[in-house]
């Protein structure tokens, strides 16, 4: 197989995976959520190259930090979650910077890691993104639905006596898997385009949840490959590429259901429906 067929591989294996995760992610209001971690891991892969490890091991460790950071953070009396969110997405980001800097023979490439090179995407890089995939999908099919209620109808899903934490414990670490996985492809800083885009794109042209859980992933495997093609083609960066590609579906999709919400609230009555409310007012006046 060679480098690009791994590629077209990667990217079509980690648009789907992108799609399915992200879609809940968007729906559970965790968007920034998974941008901090996608910048908080810099530090940990920095520190995994210097160990000689594999630079995933790194980002799953420094996302594992960060979750129970933040965790511990939600327990404390005026918590303020959403700063300090904020605050370890730039915190993290700054420690990886500084991190290498210090170790400047560190066998990691800044630029890389920051903004993707999927081009030299490794057959282990193919196995752990089938696997994260794989795993996924799994939990979905058994447990989608209690996700689903937990997200929707948090108090009602207590009072069936079910533990809601559980469900938050299970996406936190498939935002992990998507995160680490995603970032081989389009790098740390726009690996959040790629999770959160296509779902955000999909919720805006489709009506139920089944729907944009099927549509979110469809819409990440086209942008992966179009952005691909698009990269191979300019011999521009293939993260780059990749993320103006979503960007673009993302407006495209706004469009049309701005065009349909318009058509939809401009629309004229037709005969039947002016008649009927017509012999409705007549008959009210008549009982009244």
């Amino acid at each position: 197989m060679s480098y690009f067929d791994r590629a077209l591989l990667a990217v079509t294996i980690i648009g789907a995976l992108s799609g399915i995760v992200g879609s809940f992610i968007v729906l559970r209001r965790r968007v920034l959520f998974a941008q901090a971690l996608t910048h908080a891991t810099f530090p940990g892969a920095v520190v995994a190259a210097l160990l000689g490890l594999n630079i995933q091991v790194g980002a799953i460790a420094a996302c594992v930090s960060i979750i129970i950071l933040l965790t511990l953070i939600d327990r404390l009396p005026r918590r303020g979650v959403q700063a300090a969110t904020g605050v370890v997405l730039a915190g993290g980001f700054a420690a990886g910077v500084l991190l290498q800097a210090l170790n400047p023979t560190a066998p990691i490439q800044v630029d890389a890691y920051l903004f993707g090179s999927v081009l030299s995407t490794t057959t282990t890089d193919l196995w752990i993104s089938g696997v994260a995939l794989a795993v996924t999908v799994v939990f979905m099919l058994a447990a989608g639905k209690q996700l689903l209620f937990s997200i929707f109808d948090p108090a009602g899903y207590r009072g069936a006596g079910y533990d809601s934490s559980v469900m938050d414990a299970i996406l936190l670490v498939l935002t992990t898997l998507t995160v680490v996985t995603a970032m081989p492809a389009v790098g740390a800083i726009l690996a959040i385009a790629l999770i959160a885009g296509p779902a955000a794109a999909a919720r805006l042209i489709t009506k139920s949840v089944t729907a944009m859980v099927i549509v979110a992933p469809a819409i990440g495997v086209f942008s992966g490959l179009v952005g691909l093609v698009i990269s191979r083609t300019f011999e521009v960066s293939a993260g780059a590429s990749i993320t103006l590609v979503v960007a673009l579906v993302f407006v495209v999709c706004l469009a049309v259901s701005s065009w349909v919400t318009s058509r939809q609230r401009f629309r004229p009555k037709a005969a039947g429906e002016n008649l009927d409310t017509g012999l409705i007012r007549i008959q009210a006046g008549a009982h009244s």
